[in-house]
């Protein structure tokens, strides 16, 4: 008989939505980027969301390590970004050019928001802000538009707070056996 696996799901959403909270309360204009920002990226959002879709894998969900393999890779190649250049290692990404790289994680968001269609309410909303988030910050580097950077701040929070709360509701169910947070 094969052991009962863990729930991976509830350590991926969490690596996202904390690091996606941290980042976007700097994006609404509270704080700038520092090693708090990037050490959370590269852990709990790089290696934390890998980890879980690592363990995804081995339950058998596509979608599970599809998504937390590919957003822990996003927060580690986002950092990577920031920090190449100063170490000498490349070159500032160029505000348009990371529009683009924002606008390609924005596609790939939408397509993962198609298959959560038949999943629960809250993982369908946490991609579609997630969807209009990459669009926000996509149109961030394109304009420069500060008003533009703030409210995708704003709407980060609560895409991460969404996914935050997603993942903690399925933990606090299966701790109780019952479920106590809707989802």
């Amino acid at each position: 008989m094969e052991p009962k696996l863990a729930n991976p799901g509830p350590l991926g959403l969490a690596g996202f939505g904390l690091t996606t909270i941290l980042l976007n309360i700097h994006n609404a204009g509270f704080f700038p980027v520092s090693a708090m920002t990037m050490a959370m990226g590269i852990f709990m959002g790089g290696f934390a969301q890998i980890i879980a879709g690592i363990l995804e894998y081995r339950r058998g969900n596509s979608f599970g390590t599809v998504a937390f393999i590919a957003y822990g890779s996003f927060w580690i190649s986002l950092v990577t970004t920031w920090i190449l250049p100063k170490l000498g290692m490349a070159e500032p990404t160029p505000p348009d050019y990371m529009g683009w790289y924002l606008a390609v994680w924005g596609i790939f968001s939408v397509f993962m928001t198609i298959a959560t269609l038949k999943s629960s309410k809250v993982l369908t909303f946490v991609f579609v802000t997630l969807d209009i988030l990459f669009l926000l910050l996509a149109l961030y580097n394109w304009t420069g538009s500060k008003l533009i950077g703030m409210i995708a701040g704003w709407e980060g929070i609560v895409c991460g707070a969404a996914a935050l709360y997603l993942g903690m509701a399925e933990l606090v169910e299966e701790r109780l056996e019952k479920r106590v947070l809707p989802y």
